[in-house]
C-alpha cells in the first residue's frame, strides 16, 4: 500500500492552476512535474495543505480561497507617490513594475496602476491577491529526496515559477 503524504515529505505533482473564469494561469504541462517538500512554505498554503493525505497516483481538484492563497487585496498596499518625488530619469508608465523596499529593506514588487498630474499610484499587492484559485493536482511521486535550498518561487504566481514553485 502506498504511503499517504504528510508534512515533511518531498513529492512531485502535475498541476494546472486556473481562475474561477477558467483562465489557466500556470501549469506543469509540457514540463517536469513540480517537486516540493510538503509544509516547507515553498507553496501557497491551500496547495500545500491539499496534498496531505493523498498517495501516488491520486488526482484531486481544489479551490483555494484568497486567505490560503495570496491573501486578500489590501487597499493599504496601494500607494500614491508625489510626482515631485519620482526621479525624472525613471520611465514611469501604467503597467510598469518596480521594486520598493519595506521597512526591513526587503524588496517589495509594485506595479504602476495610475498616473495623474500630481502622483504616481503603485499597487504592492501580489498580482493574485484577492483571487480564488482552482488547481487540478495529480500526485506523480512520493518519498523523494529534498533539495536545498528551498525554492524561491511559488505555485500559481504567474512567473512559471512552479518548476521551483515560488512567490514573485
Amino acid at each position: 500500500m502506498a504511503e499517504t503524504i504528510k508534512a515533511g515529505d518531498t513529492i512531485s505533482v502535475n498541476y494546472t492552476g486556473r481562475f474561477e473564469n477558467g483562465e489557466v494561469f500556470d501549469s506543469s504541462e509540457g514540463r517536469e512535474p513540480l517537486k516540493f517538500t510538503v509544509g516547507a512554505g515553498q507553496l501557497i498554503k491551500g496547495f500545500d495543505d491539499a496534498v496531505v493525505g493523498l498517495t501516488t497516483g491520486d488526482k484531486t481538484t481544489i479551490t483555494v480561497e484568497p486567505k490560503d492563497g495570496y491573501g486578500e487585496h489590501r487597499e493599504d498596499l496601494i500607494i500614491d507617490i508625489p510626482k515631485a518625488n519620482v526621479p525624472e530619469e525613471l520611465e514611469v508608465e501604467v503597467g510598469k513594475r518596480f521594486h520598493l523596499k519595506d521597512q526591513s529593506g526587503r524588496p517589495v514588487p509594485a506595479v504602476v496602476v495610475e498616473i495623474t498630474e500630481e502622483a504616481v499610484r503603485l499597487d504592492a499587492n501580489h498580482a493574485m491577491a484577492g483571487k480564488t484559485l482552482i488547481f487540478d493536482i495529480e500526485v506523480v511521486e512520493t518519498g523523494l529526496q529534498s533539495e536545498a535550498p528551498a525554492a524561491e518561487s511559488h505555485c500559481g504566481d504567474g512567473s512559471n515559477g512552479c518548476q521551483g514553485c515560488g512567490q514573485h
